[in-house]
């Protein structure tokens, strides 16, 4: 079980660093496509109409990714006072249940946000020309994510091994 974690841990690291880094981009070029949908309003008094739909479409890429790699690393909101204050029986009960409710919900995320997007996907959005399903290809992509990040964590849950194998995400150097 532990060659299998330490595995499943170098994947999803690197997975998750990966979305981190596309979250931090699409974070950037949103930016950088609101100051140009601004100066374009203001100074050209020439509004570029697609920066809006592109920018909508990117925030979706970023919050998700970003949220996924969240659950990783578990950056999110919990009750850990009352799990550290629960006795040890009942501790590993509740991370099993919140592991396999979050397992749950992310193949919830990846089954209806993959029937979205192919229920869209012949329609265009005008102002950008393209697929409406790309509106939704972020919901399935974090669902994958979220499920595949909980079910790493549910192994270390039943395996006793409440940290991660190898080291967080936090501690990785920098590409």
């Amino acid at each position: 079980m532990h060659v299998l974690l330490t595995r499943l841990d170098r994947l999803t690291a690197a997975l998750s660093r990966v979305s981190l880094l596309i979250a931090g981009t699409g974070l950037v070029v949103m930016t950088v496509l609101v100051f140009w949908s601004i100066f374009g309003r203001y100074v050209l008094n020439n509004t570029p109409t697609w920066t809006e739909p592109a920018v909508l479409l990117l925030m979706s890429w970023f919050i998700l990714l970003g949220a996924a790699s969240g659950v990783r690393e578990r950056g999110h909101i919990g009750f850990q006072i009352g799990l550290a204050a629960s006795p040890p029986p009942l501790r590993f009960v509740l991370k099993l249940i919140t592991e396999i409710l979050l397992v749950g919900f992310g193949l919830a995320m990846l089954v209806y946000g993959s029937q979205l997007a192919i229920g869209t996907w012949s329609a265009i959005t005008p102002m950008i020309g393209i697929s409406q399903g790309w509106d939704y290809v972020p919901v399935a992509v974090s669902g994958a994510m979220i499920a595949l990040f909980s079910f790493e964590r549910l192994l270390m849950v039943l395996s006793r091994t409440d940290e991660p194998v190898a080291t967080p995400l936090s501690s990785i150097e920098p590409i």
